[in-house]
């Protein structure tokens, strides 16, 4: 769904303020223990890293011919400028003291060129940077993680390129997922996105975005929603010690096997955007004793597909978000690209989840309803509210679509949005595996965790308790199926619930993602 971009953003994804301390199959038994880890010792950041010359529009841009490369691999770097040179910056972006930013690499002085204009390629209105490569890049003795290349031109601007160097195994990890499809999908460079259209007209958006250009300067500065939706939970999770794994939705989607051992596989803010692949590994994970954490509000909703472009596979990211107007509805109909919870074959995103997507945009309250949970007892009590932190969408427990049973709420927030009175909800359920999904239903539980984040207005109180809950929730998910030693407490029936009655069966509904 559009989301609404903060003004204020920089002052949450550039806060220098950190915050410290935050599988085996199920008929192996438990896991080893791994001990509660320590506030780890933080390297000094590099100060300075930020943008702080846009320029005018494609002053300069780039974009890489890979989403995420293993450590060591090359990747080549797209580059566009009016500057006669520039220079690339490579910033490791996490838990650094001071800074979030480490800086690793830089290039020496390029020369700079003016690469030829997007294509749009009929019939799916899709846009292409028709360029050369500019530069490859080595990542040799690179770690694992999250890095924003820094274009600088001697014109002044500056734009930033995203990469992801993954992890080559995540066994024992808390893995965490960026998740560039939604990115993309927002991504209005050359005119066009999911969404939209030079002419303002939606019907004329594309149908198919390509990971072929740069993302749109204006919005995040080139850097997709990393900023924003990702960095200040990366900033924590890195602070904390946690064993943490680096992928994209990508790779979950190109590798059945890159949540082989893995404690917990972890999406952000904002994680629309999923292929079916995506669904059946993360669906498998969970069933083998890997834990989910969703910390968004809008996640598994839209349906697409992949294809190949002229520089690699799974760079065309498709959405028709019709049944009857993509032609895959009489090749292969069940990836054609509806809504997920859209029929012909409706599979909604609650049966993975345990949340529903409801509405956007909304700001209310997060509202305390359970401090009996595990995961709340000691840090909150109930009817503890935070203003602020449910936004921009949200998600509920909806028992009108398939749902897991016992689930339990541990938020249950009134909100009203469109006009009709509805609640959010933070939801925990636990598989027949052990493994414990989280889902947070709103968008605004990553902001939370910074100190600066401007939609909690300044409550350092907010701040305190959500990150005692997420440090509690993945100390919890490094040892294994959490959902082993805290079972979920089903209480839809005292937050009445429209459908809910005490002591319900346990379900587990099937994910028929893969469905053919």
């Amino acid at each position: 769904m559009r989301v609404r971009r903060e003004s204020s953003f920089w002052a949450v994804a550039a806060a220098v303020l950190l915050i410290a301390g935050c599988s085996a199959p199920p008929d192996r038994g438990a896991p080893p223990a791994v001990p509660s880890p320590e506030p780890a010792p933080q390297q000094e950041g590099t100060l300075g890293w930020e943008i702080t010359h846009p320029g005018r529009e494609h002053a300069i841009e780039g974009f890489a011919d890979r989403t995420s490369v293993l450590p060591g691999a090359a990747v080549h770097l797209f580059v566009s400028t009016t500057a006669a040179h520039y220079t690339v910056t490579a910033f490791r972006m996490g838990g650094y003291r001071g800074s979030p930013a480490l800086r690793v690499w830089t290039s020496p002085r390029e020369a700079g060129s003016v690469q030829p204009r997007p294509v749009v390629q009929p019939p799916t209105s899709t846009v292409v940077a028709p360029w050369r490569p500019s530069l490859e890049v080595r990542t040799d003795g690179w770690q694992p993680g999250d890095y924003l290349f820094r274009l600088d031109g001697d014109n002044g601007a500056q734009q930033f390129v995203p990469l992801t160097v993954r992890s080559r195994s995540n066994a024992g990890k808390i893995v965490v997922v960026n998740a560039v499809t939604t990115w993309q999908a927002y991504n209005q460079w050359g005119g066009y996105s999911l969404y939209d259209s030079p002419s303002g007209r939606k019907a004329q958006r594309s149908r198919a975005v390509s990971f072929d250009r740069p993302y749109q300067a204006a919005d995040m500065q080139g850097a997709g929603d990393f900023l924003y939706f990702e960095l200040p939970f990366l900033r924590f999770a890195e602070a904390s010690g946690l064993p943490l794994g680096y992928a994209t939705d990508v790779d979950l989607h190109a590798d059945p096997h890159v949540l082989d051992g893995a404690r917990a596989l972890v999406t952000l803010g904002h994680d629309e955007y999923w292929s079916a692949a995506m669904r059946q590994h993360a669906t498998a994970a969970r069933d083998q004793g890997v834990n989910l954490a969703f910390f968004g509000g809008n996640e598994i909703y839209r349906h697409i597909r992949f294809a190949p472009t002229a520089l690699g596979p799974d760079r065309l990211e498709v959405d028709y978000k019709s049944f009857a107007e993509d032609p895959y509805h009489l090749t292969d109909p069940p990836e054609a690209t509806p809504e997920w919870r859209s029929p012909p074959f409706p599979r909604p995103e609650s049966v993975l989840l345990g949340n529903y997507y409801h509405c956007n945009p909304v700001q209310a309250a997060l509202v305390a309803a359970d401090d009996s949970s595990w995961l709340l007892s000691g840090i909150v009590h109930n009817g503890q509210t935070f203003a602020g932190l449910v936004g921009n969408e949200y998600e509920r427990v909806d028992l009108s679509v398939p749902t897991p049973r016992p689930i339990q709420v541990l938020f249950h927030s009134p909100v009203t949005c469109g006009g009709h009175p509805d609640f959010a909800d933070t939801s925990y359920y636990r598989a027949p595996s052990g493994a414990a999904v989280f889902s947070a239903g709103t968008q605004y539980w990553i902001c939370a965790l910074d100190p600066g984040c401007p939609q909690d207005h300044g409550d350092r109180t907010a701040n305190t308790a959500i990150a005692a809950i997420t440090s509690r929730l993945l100390n919890a998910y490094a040892q294994g199926p959490a959902g082993r030693a805290h079972p979920a407490v089903d209480n839809l029936a005292a937050l009445r619930v429209p459908g809910a009655q005490a002591n319900p069966r346990p379900t587990l509904p099937p994910d028929n993602s893969g469905t053919r």
